[in-house]
């Protein structure tokens, strides 16, 4: 099949911001402007939309685990551990002691 160039012109930032997001998805601009082209014309209409959650839930949502992780460790005497022993416990863990 021939292939096309199609040339769009955009704001900096907003392509930017596309960009990133595209990344986020696994694919670049041009996969998903193909995408979207392809919907498009076989659907004959705006079909579907992509989306990723906003950036402040994905920080709330570490942030919860966070605070399980935390709680748990208050729970089972852990919170005062230094780092050092934190990694000597997960060593014994994994050697079976």
């Amino acid at each position: 099949m021939a292939q096309a160039t199609f040339s769009i012109r955009m704001d900096e930032a907003l392509k930017r911001q596309f960009d990133a997001l595209c990344t986020e998805f696994g694919m670049n601009a041009t996969t998903a402007f193909n995408i979207f082209a392809k919907a498009v014309v076989r659907e004959r209409r705006i079909p579907f939309e992509i989306a990723s959650p906003p950036p402040q839930a994905a920080l709330e949502e570490g942030r919860a685990a966070f605070y399980a992780l935390r709680e748990s460790a208050r729970e089972n005497g852990l919170q005062d551990m230094t780092p050092e022993e934190i990694d000597r416990e997960i060593q014994a863990a994994r050697e079976g002691r």
